[in-house]
Protein backbone atom coordinates (compact mmCIF):
# COMPACT_ATOMS: atom_id res chain seq x y z
CA UNK A 1 0.00 0.00 0.00
CA UNK A 2 3.04 2.37 0.83
CA UNK A 3 4.31 1.92 -2.63
CA UNK A 4 0.88 2.97 -3.98
CA UNK A 5 0.92 6.06 -5.75
CA UNK A 6 -2.05 7.88 -4.41
CA UNK A 7 -2.79 5.45 -1.82
CA UNK A 8 -0.89 6.60 1.60
CA UNK A 9 -1.82 4.81 4.58
CA UNK A 10 -3.45 7.31 6.71
CA UNK A 11 -4.84 6.91 10.86
CA UNK A 12 -7.80 4.87 10.02
CA UNK A 13 -5.75 2.09 8.30
CA UNK A 14 -2.90 2.31 11.31
CA UNK A 15 -5.74 1.96 14.11
CA UNK A 16 -7.15 -1.18 12.17
CA UNK A 17 -3.59 -3.06 12.06
CA UNK A 18 -3.50 -1.62 15.62
CA UNK A 19 -6.39 -3.43 16.80
CA UNK A 20 -5.98 -6.53 14.86
CA UNK A 21 -2.72 -6.33 16.74
CA UNK A 22 -3.80 -6.24 19.89
CA UNK A 23 -6.06 -8.65 19.30
CA UNK A 24 -3.69 -11.15 19.26
CA UNK A 25 -1.99 -9.62 22.02
CA UNK A 26 1.24 -8.46 19.47
CA UNK A 27 2.01 -5.39 21.50
CA UNK A 28 5.66 -5.39 19.86
CA UNK A 29 3.95 -4.81 16.61
CA UNK A 30 1.41 -2.59 17.74
CA UNK A 31 4.23 -0.46 19.02
CA UNK A 32 6.15 -0.43 16.22
CA UNK A 33 3.02 0.59 14.07
CA UNK A 34 2.61 3.84 16.30
CA UNK A 35 6.52 4.18 15.64
CA UNK A 36 5.86 4.49 11.74
CA UNK A 37 2.56 6.69 12.19
CA UNK A 38 4.73 9.29 13.85
CA UNK A 39 7.64 8.76 10.89
CA UNK A 40 5.04 9.90 8.70
CA UNK A 41 3.40 12.64 10.60
CA UNK A 42 0.30 10.36 11.16
CA UNK A 43 -1.23 11.66 14.83
CA UNK A 44 -3.23 8.90 16.13
CA UNK A 45 -7.10 10.15 16.69
CA UNK A 46 -9.37 8.80 19.94
CA UNK A 47 -10.17 5.42 18.26
CA UNK A 48 -6.74 4.50 18.23
CA UNK A 49 -5.77 6.24 21.91
CA UNK A 50 -8.95 3.94 22.52
CA UNK A 51 -7.75 0.60 21.39
CA UNK A 52 -4.76 0.74 23.35
CA UNK A 53 -6.05 2.11 26.46
CA UNK A 54 -8.68 -0.70 26.06
CA UNK A 55 -6.48 -3.61 25.03
CA UNK A 56 -3.49 -2.51 27.83
CA UNK A 57 -6.35 -2.51 30.13
CA UNK A 58 -7.17 -6.17 29.57
CA UNK A 59 -3.85 -7.03 29.23
CA UNK A 60 -3.35 -5.74 32.88
CA UNK A 61 -0.53 -3.72 31.65
CA UNK A 62 -1.92 -0.64 33.64
CA UNK A 63 1.09 1.43 33.64
CA UNK A 64 0.96 1.35 29.67
CA UNK A 65 -2.46 2.18 29.74
CA UNK A 66 -2.33 5.07 32.13
CA UNK A 67 0.56 6.63 30.28
CA UNK A 68 -1.60 6.14 26.78
CA UNK A 69 -4.10 8.10 28.95
CA UNK A 70 -1.84 11.29 29.68
CA UNK A 71 -0.50 11.35 26.09
CA UNK A 72 -4.16 11.54 24.86
CA UNK A 73 -5.12 14.37 27.01
CA UNK A 74 -2.41 16.28 26.17
CA UNK A 75 -3.45 16.00 22.70
CA UNK A 76 -6.10 19.08 21.82
CA UNK A 77 -7.94 17.57 18.97
CA UNK A 78 -8.22 14.23 20.39
CA UNK A 79 -10.68 14.32 23.91
CA UNK A 80 -11.57 11.38 25.82
CA UNK A 81 -15.02 10.20 25.60
CA UNK A 82 -17.24 7.16 27.36
CA UNK A 83 -15.31 4.55 25.73
CA UNK A 84 -12.55 6.23 26.93
CA UNK A 85 -14.13 6.01 30.15
CA UNK A 86 -15.66 2.27 30.29
CA UNK A 87 -12.13 0.47 29.07
CA UNK A 88 -10.50 2.57 32.07
CA UNK A 89 -13.01 1.66 34.85
CA UNK A 90 -13.08 -2.00 33.66
CA UNK A 91 -9.86 -2.40 33.79
CA UNK A 92 -9.34 -1.15 37.00
CA UNK A 93 -12.81 -2.67 38.46
CA UNK A 94 -11.91 -6.02 37.21
CA UNK A 95 -8.73 -6.04 38.75
CA UNK A 96 -10.39 -5.28 41.92
CA UNK A 97 -8.71 -1.51 42.21
CA UNK A 98 -12.15 -0.57 43.61
CA UNK A 99 -10.83 3.10 45.03
CA UNK A 100 -8.63 3.84 41.46
CA UNK A 101 -11.95 2.67 39.35
CA UNK A 102 -13.50 5.41 41.88
CA UNK A 103 -11.22 7.97 41.57
CA UNK A 104 -11.39 7.94 37.47
CA UNK A 105 -15.09 7.91 37.59
CA UNK A 106 -15.12 11.11 39.31
CA UNK A 107 -12.48 12.36 36.89
CA UNK A 108 -13.87 11.48 33.71
CA UNK A 109 -17.66 13.04 35.28
CA UNK A 110 -15.72 16.17 36.24
CA UNK A 111 -14.21 16.52 32.63
CA UNK A 112 -17.89 16.81 31.56
CA UNK A 113 -18.20 12.70 29.88
CA UNK A 114 -21.52 11.12 31.21
CA UNK A 115 -21.70 7.72 31.69
CA UNK A 116 -24.00 4.92 29.55
CA UNK A 117 -25.77 2.01 30.43
CA UNK A 118 -22.11 0.05 29.68
CA UNK A 119 -20.34 1.85 32.31
CA UNK A 120 -23.27 1.14 34.85
CA UNK A 121 -22.32 -2.20 34.16
CA UNK A 122 -18.95 -1.72 34.74
CA UNK A 123 -19.91 -0.66 37.92
CA UNK A 124 -22.17 -3.08 38.95
CA UNK A 125 -20.24 -5.60 38.00
CA UNK A 126 -16.68 -4.37 39.48
CA UNK A 127 -18.57 -3.71 43.20
CA UNK A 128 -19.93 -7.26 42.96
CA UNK A 129 -17.13 -8.93 42.69
CA UNK A 130 -15.27 -6.85 45.47
CA UNK A 131 -18.46 -8.01 47.95
CA UNK A 132 -19.42 -4.20 47.76
CA UNK A 133 -23.24 -4.70 47.56
CA UNK A 134 -24.20 -1.39 48.97
CA UNK A 135 -22.12 0.49 46.61
CA UNK A 136 -23.95 -2.01 44.32
CA UNK A 137 -27.15 -1.29 45.49
CA UNK A 138 -26.30 2.53 45.02
CA UNK A 139 -25.61 2.38 41.34
CA UNK A 140 -28.99 0.21 40.84
CA UNK A 141 -30.75 2.98 42.40
CA UNK A 142 -28.93 5.69 40.30
CA UNK A 143 -30.10 3.97 37.38
CA UNK A 144 -33.71 3.50 38.61
CA UNK A 145 -34.23 7.28 39.31
CA UNK A 146 -32.94 8.27 36.20
CA UNK A 147 -34.47 5.82 34.14
CA UNK A 148 -31.76 3.91 32.53
CA UNK A 149 -33.15 0.33 31.29
CA UNK A 150 -31.64 -2.57 32.58
CA UNK A 151 -29.92 -5.05 29.71
CA UNK A 152 -29.53 -8.46 29.85
CA UNK A 153 -25.83 -7.84 30.72
CA UNK A 154 -27.09 -5.70 33.87
CA UNK A 155 -29.55 -8.58 34.89
CA UNK A 156 -26.04 -11.27 34.42
CA UNK A 157 -24.14 -9.07 36.45
CA UNK A 158 -26.38 -8.55 39.20
CA UNK A 159 -27.75 -12.41 39.22
CA UNK A 160 -24.40 -13.50 39.45
CA UNK A 161 -23.25 -11.52 42.34
CA UNK A 162 -26.22 -12.14 44.19
CA UNK A 163 -25.97 -15.78 43.74
CA UNK A 164 -21.72 -15.66 44.76
CA UNK A 165 -23.24 -14.22 47.51
CA UNK A 166 -25.25 -16.52 48.50
CA UNK A 167 -28.55 -14.38 48.50
CA UNK A 168 -30.65 -16.79 46.76
CA UNK A 169 -33.83 -15.04 47.42
CA UNK A 170 -32.41 -11.52 45.99
CA UNK A 171 -30.99 -13.54 43.21
CA UNK A 172 -34.54 -15.05 42.22
CA UNK A 173 -36.04 -11.67 42.73
CA UNK A 174 -34.03 -10.24 39.89
CA UNK A 175 -34.42 -13.08 37.91
CA UNK A 176 -38.33 -13.57 38.22
CA UNK A 177 -37.91 -9.50 37.16
CA UNK A 178 -35.42 -10.14 34.39
CA UNK A 179 -38.41 -12.36 32.50
CA UNK A 180 -41.10 -10.32 33.83
CA UNK A 181 -39.71 -7.34 32.02
CA UNK A 182 -39.52 -9.27 28.30
CA UNK A 183 -36.06 -9.94 29.12
CA UNK A 184 -34.95 -13.46 27.88
CA UNK A 185 -32.13 -15.25 30.16
CA UNK A 186 -29.17 -16.70 28.35
CA UNK A 187 -26.71 -19.32 29.29
CA UNK A 188 -24.64 -16.23 30.99
CA UNK A 189 -27.88 -15.97 33.18
CA UNK A 190 -28.42 -20.11 33.35
CA UNK A 191 -25.12 -20.42 34.51
CA UNK A 192 -25.38 -18.23 37.28
CA UNK A 193 -28.06 -19.38 38.65
CA UNK A 194 -26.81 -23.58 38.48
CA UNK A 195 -23.70 -22.09 40.20
CA UNK A 196 -25.40 -20.47 42.97
CA UNK A 197 -27.77 -23.45 43.61
CA UNK A 198 -24.44 -26.12 43.09
CA UNK A 199 -22.83 -23.94 46.17
CA UNK A 200 -26.21 -24.83 48.16
CA UNK A 201 -26.91 -28.34 46.65
CA UNK A 202 -30.28 -26.95 46.30
CA UNK A 203 -30.49 -30.19 43.96
CA UNK A 204 -34.53 -29.62 42.83
CA UNK A 205 -33.35 -26.15 41.86
CA UNK A 206 -31.16 -27.22 39.50
CA UNK A 207 -33.71 -29.43 38.42
CA UNK A 208 -35.79 -26.14 37.87
CA UNK A 209 -33.20 -24.50 36.11
CA UNK A 210 -32.75 -27.43 33.51
CA UNK A 211 -36.61 -27.87 32.81
CA UNK A 212 -36.45 -23.92 31.80
CA UNK A 213 -33.80 -24.86 29.17
CA UNK A 214 -35.88 -27.67 27.60
CA UNK A 215 -38.93 -24.86 27.62
CA UNK A 216 -37.13 -22.41 25.74
CA UNK A 217 -34.69 -21.73 22.64
CA UNK A 218 -31.30 -20.94 24.89
CA UNK A 219 -28.55 -21.96 22.84
CA UNK A 220 -26.40 -23.94 25.62
CA UNK A 221 -22.79 -24.64 25.61
CA UNK A 222 -20.16 -26.35 27.55
CA UNK A 223 -19.61 -24.09 30.11
CA UNK A 224 -23.22 -24.53 31.27
CA UNK A 225 -23.12 -28.12 31.28
CA UNK A 226 -20.08 -28.45 32.63
CA UNK A 227 -21.59 -26.66 35.45
CA UNK A 228 -24.25 -28.54 35.57
CA UNK A 229 -22.08 -31.41 35.85
CA UNK A 230 -20.01 -30.29 38.40
CA UNK A 231 -23.43 -28.83 40.70
CA UNK A 232 -24.62 -32.07 40.58
CA UNK A 233 -21.43 -34.22 40.97
CA UNK A 234 -20.52 -32.11 44.18
CA UNK A 235 -24.05 -32.67 45.51
CA UNK A 236 -22.99 -36.90 45.19
CA UNK A 237 -26.07 -37.05 42.25
CA UNK A 238 -24.16 -39.13 40.05
CA UNK A 239 -27.44 -40.14 37.80
CA UNK A 240 -28.33 -36.86 37.61
CA UNK A 241 -24.92 -36.05 36.46
CA UNK A 242 -24.75 -38.41 34.00
CA UNK A 243 -28.18 -37.71 32.61
CA UNK A 244 -26.59 -33.85 32.06
CA UNK A 245 -23.94 -35.48 30.21
CA UNK A 246 -26.28 -37.70 27.67
CA UNK A 247 -27.94 -34.08 27.25
CA UNK A 248 -24.61 -32.23 26.66
CA UNK A 249 -24.39 -35.04 23.58
CA UNK A 250 -27.91 -34.79 22.97
CA UNK A 251 -27.33 -30.86 22.64
CA UNK A 252 -24.42 -30.74 20.00
CA UNK A 253 -21.61 -29.96 22.91
CA UNK A 254 -19.01 -32.42 22.67
CA UNK A 255 -17.25 -32.71 26.76
CA UNK A 256 -13.84 -31.77 26.76
CA UNK A 257 -11.16 -32.09 29.54
CA UNK A 258 -12.80 -29.94 32.28
CA UNK A 259 -16.20 -32.51 31.64
CA UNK A 260 -14.30 -35.35 32.45
CA UNK A 261 -12.03 -34.10 35.16
CA UNK A 262 -15.14 -32.90 37.07
CA UNK A 263 -16.83 -36.46 36.40
CA UNK A 264 -13.33 -38.33 37.48
CA UNK A 265 -13.69 -36.23 40.88
CA UNK A 266 -17.22 -37.12 41.44
CA UNK A 267 -16.74 -41.12 40.72
CA UNK A 268 -13.50 -41.35 42.72
CA UNK A 269 -15.24 -38.90 46.04
CA UNK A 270 -17.89 -41.98 45.92
CA UNK A 271 -15.30 -44.60 45.40
CA UNK A 272 -16.56 -45.96 41.91
CA UNK A 273 -13.15 -46.59 40.57
CA UNK A 274 -14.31 -48.56 37.60
CA UNK A 275 -16.19 -45.20 36.04
CA UNK A 276 -12.97 -43.48 37.05
CA UNK A 277 -10.80 -45.59 34.57
CA UNK A 278 -13.32 -45.86 32.18
CA UNK A 279 -13.48 -41.78 32.19
CA UNK A 280 -9.53 -41.17 32.05
CA UNK A 281 -9.27 -43.64 29.18
CA UNK A 282 -11.71 -41.49 27.55
CA UNK A 283 -9.71 -38.58 28.44
CA UNK A 284 -6.45 -39.92 27.25
CA UNK A 285 -8.04 -41.23 23.69
CA UNK A 286 -9.31 -37.12 23.32
CA UNK A 287 -5.95 -35.84 24.27
CA UNK A 288 -4.50 -38.24 21.33
CA UNK A 289 -7.19 -37.34 19.39
CA UNK A 290 -6.26 -33.84 19.39
CA UNK A 291 -2.72 -34.56 18.59
CA UNK A 292 -3.69 -36.81 15.67
CA UNK A 293 -5.61 -33.89 14.26
CA UNK A 294 -3.67 -31.33 11.86
CA UNK A 295 -5.64 -28.19 12.94
CA UNK A 296 -5.50 -28.57 16.17
CA UNK A 297 -3.34 -26.84 18.31
CA UNK A 298 -2.13 -29.31 20.87
CA UNK A 299 -0.88 -31.48 17.65
CA UNK A 300 1.44 -28.33 17.05
CA UNK A 301 2.45 -28.42 20.44
CA UNK A 302 3.00 -31.91 20.22
CA UNK A 303 4.80 -32.22 17.36
CA UNK A 304 6.98 -29.72 18.08
CA UNK A 305 7.82 -31.67 21.70
CA UNK A 306 8.45 -34.74 19.77
CA UNK A 307 10.99 -32.37 17.14
CA UNK A 308 12.63 -31.07 20.38
CA UNK A 309 13.48 -34.56 21.90
CA UNK A 310 14.69 -35.55 18.77
CA UNK A 311 16.99 -33.03 18.51
CA UNK A 312 18.01 -32.98 21.72
CA UNK A 313 18.41 -37.01 21.41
Amino acid sequence: MKNTVGCDPDVYTYSILIKSCLHVHAFDKAEALLSDMASMGIKPNTITYNTLIDAYGKAGRFALMESTLVEMLKEKDCKPDVWTMNSTLRAFGGNGQIETMEKCYDKFQSAGISPNIKTFNILLDSYGKAGSYLKMSAVMEYMQKYYFSWTIVTYNVVIDAFGRAGDLRQMEYVFRLMRSEGVKPNCITLCSLVRAYGRVQAIEKIKGVVRITENSSVVLDAVFFNCLIDAFGRAGCLVEMKDALDMMEKRGCKPDKITYNTMIRAYASKGITERVKELRELLDADRLEKRADPSSDESHVFKTQNALRRTQG
